[in-house]
Formats: C-alpha cells, structure tokens, sequence
C-alpha cells in the first residue's frame, strides 16, 4: 500500500512519539515501576498471590470440621472431666490421687482372688487352732478394730468417701518359706509362715500387718488399676501416632521407670507411715517396726553376694531398706506420742489383756499336742 503522507510529516510523527514517552508523568510512571518491582509479571504475580490469600480464607471442608475437628475436642472434653472427677484423697496422709474404680469393685475382685488363692494353696493353710494361726487373728483383729477408729477420724478429714467394705476379716496362714503378708480388698489377711523369721513377737507382728492393712485402707490395689487404665490407654494412642510401633516401644519403659515404679514406692512409704499409726493405736509398740526390717536388711546383706546385690532403689518397687528406716526414725515421735495416749494408761491394760492372752493360746496348744 502507498503512503499519502509527506516523508517528513512521517519523521515528525515518530518524534513526537518519542517526546510524549519522555515526558515527567511517565518517566515518574516508569521510575516507580522499577523501584517498587511492578512490572507486569509482577503485577500477575501479586494477582495470584491475593487469589491464593483469599483462598486460605475460605472455611474448612464440612467433613474435617465434623469428622476429625469437633469429635477430637468432644473427646478432649470428656477426658478432662472424666479425670477430675474421679481425684481422690488418701486418708491422713492427704495425697491426691486418679481412682476410677469403686469400692464395691475392688471388694468383688478381692473376693474373686481370696477364693483362687484358697483353692490353689489348700494343701498348705494351717488349720484355725493352729498357734500361728491364733496369734494372726489375734493381732489381726486388733489392727483391724485400730483401722476402723482410723478411718472414722482421718476419712471424714480427705472428703467424701465410702464407708470401709463391711466384709468381716478373714485371717489365713500358709505354710511356705516366703516372708510376705499381704491384705486383698474385701479384708482377707494372708499370712506366710516365712515372715515368723522376722517377726519374734506380737509388736513385730503387728507391724507388718498394720502395713499391709494400711494399703488397703488406702486402696492401693483401686489406685494401681485405674493407671494402668491411663497407661493402656495412652501407649495405644501411641500406636495411632506412630503405627510403625518406635514411639510406643519408647512410651512403656520411660512410663514404668519414671511413673509405674516411683508411685509404687510411693505406696509403700504411704503404707509405712498409716501402719505405724495402726499398730501403735492399737497399743502395739512402733519401734518393733524398726527392728523387723533391721533384720531383713542384714539378711539380705549377708546373703547378696555380687550376683544377687539387690537392684538399686530407683528400678525397684519398695524403698529401700535405709530410705524405710529413716522414715521410721522421722515418724517415731508421733507414733510413741499415740502409744503413750493418757499417760500410757490405756495401753498399759490392753497389753495386760494381751499377755493374758498370749499365755491361754499356749496353753490350748500344749493341750492340743
């Protein structure tokens, strides 16, 4: 096509064109869009980027929000409460504690297990006129008479709590070279006749069995139930996390060794301190507690060679024999102080009583070879 234009209106149009592209507006146009970046892939770029920002504030899918969000803090909820409601206190000693079991359960459970137990050591249960079994049920009875008046005064002080099981006692002797005792829930009372290397007397007797009926009256067995409820139930969602089961083979020892075994010994030095008042409420002397475990101690010191050293305290369930008697020598003032009540009057006829007693029971039983 020709061109009607003159050659040189054509080389004026091209500068003007050149004039209006150099004039203040657009060279300050220009300038800040090279000093702020804004060049039109820029412009596209924020374009996306606000796209992008309005998207993020749109609401969750229906199916996050009632599928996994409100079930997790229904669930959360629930658990909270669920543990809160069920803190307990311990008697006189005031500790707080998780028990999610009742005492109607543990009484059926404790029942269950003393029938097992019978059936399974029948053979060696030393009949009811038996000497050792006489003297159980005799010290028994008065640790346990001692365990009602405490619970009647010290309960009532931790906050509501049911009455003890009404279940009577029940006092059985095995025959085996085992030293233990030990109380199921319910009050059945087991005794094994290798304790007799350590307990000499009434006093040592009573020592042990006011510890043992202690956790009881403290319902140990309820309280290491209910943890191990949470533990269950805390090492599967530790299988939920990590399903390739690293994190729970991690969870179950650092649980038992910083959890599991400090609160057993916890028991056991709560067990110590309520027995003590146990036996001396009940006119028994508490320094027999000192000496009883003196001798399991040298026992087991003369017979732990280097292979059988006992574990050290901090993997073990008990205390350790220093840690207990320690303990004792920290609680005697106030136990001495209970067993010298109205001036040692009232445990002074009750330990008459006591000796009257000891000396019938030998009699009946000299009768009876």
């Amino acid at each position: 096509m020709i061109s009607l234009l003159h050659p040189q209106s054509v080389i004026l149009r091209r500068h003007a064109l050149k004039f209006h592209a150099l004039t203040p507006r657009n060279l300050l146009s220009n300038a800040n869009q090279r000093r702020f970046g804004l060049t039109r892939r820029h412009r596209s770029d924020g374009r996306k980027h606000s796209s992008k920002s309005n998207n993020t504030n749109n609401p969750l899918p229906p199916y996050v929000t009632y599928g996994f969000i409100l079930p997790t803090a229904g669930l959360t909820v629930a658990s909270v409460y669920a543990y809160y409601s069920c803190l307990d206190f311990v008697p006189f000693t005031h500790r707080r504690r998780f028990l999610a079991t009742s005492q109607a359960w543990e009484a059926h459970e404790g029942h269950q297990q003393y029938k097992a137990l019978l059936q399974r050591h029948k053979n060696d249960i030393l009949p009811e006129n038996h000497r050792a079994s006489v003297t159980v049920r005799r010290v028994g009875s008065r640790i346990a008479k001692s365990a009602e008046e405490f619970m009647k005064r010290y309960d009532a002080e931790s906050g509501p709590h049911s009455d003890m099981s009404d279940s009577p006692y029940t006092y059985t002797v095995i025959r085996s070279d085992e030293a233990n005792a030990f109380v199921l829930p319910g009050n059945h009372v087991f005794v094994l006749t290798g304790l007799f290397r350590y307990c000499h007397n009434e006093d040592e007797l009573a020592s042990i069995l006011g510890h043992e009926m202690a956790h009881n009256i403290a319902r140990h067995a309820g309280e290491r139930i209910s943890d191990s409820l949470v533990m269950t139930m805390l090492s599967r969602l530790t299988l939920l996390i990590d399903p390739s089961g690293f994190l729970f083979s991690i969870f179950v020892p650092a649980q038992t060794l910083l959890y599991s075994l400090p609160h057993s010994r916890e028991h056991e030095v709560e067990a110590d301190k309520i027995g003590l008042v146990l036996a001396s409420e009940a006119c028994y002397d508490p320094r027999s507690a000192k000496q009883v475990f003196s001798r399991m101690k040298d026992d087991t010191e003369r017979g732990s060679g280097r292979n059988n050293a006992p574990p050290p305290e901090f993997i073990s369930t008990h205390p350790g024999y220093d840690t207990r008697l320690n303990h004792f020598d920290e609680w005697m003032p106030d136990a001495m102080e209970r067993f010298y009540e109205d001036g040692g009057m009232k445990c002074r006829n009750i330990r008459d009583e006591m000796t009257r007693a000891r000396r019938l029971a030998a009699a009946k039983a000299d009768l009876n070879q």
